[in-house]
């Protein structure tokens, strides 16, 4: 399966995928890129907790998901989608 990038850097994924993984509109996708170079993309759960569920044992996991969080919140902020806390 492929897709193109539009000139804003988005992305159609392909509705096969969609539907096996049961991906729906304002589901978060997670992209790392490996150690040989590929990109891998990632559901990300909602819940925060689940979303953790055995990342511990990587050094650093911790850190990184919750700076991913408040990333994540802060550009919400600013894009009017939640409330100021």
């Amino acid at each position: 399966m492929r897709s193109t990038i539009t000139a804003r850097g988005q992305t159609v994924i392909p509705a096969a995928i969609r539907t096996r993984f049961s991906l729906g509109p304002a589901q978060r996708l997670e992209w790392t890129v490996e150690a040989d170079g590929s990109i891998r993309v990632v559901p990300v759960d909602p819940s925060p907790v689940k979303a953790f569920r055995g990342m511990g044992r990587r050094s650093g996991s911790s850190q990184r998901l919750l700076a991913d969080r408040e990333a994540e919140r802060l550009a919400e902020q600013a894009t009017g989608q939640l409330p100021d806390e």
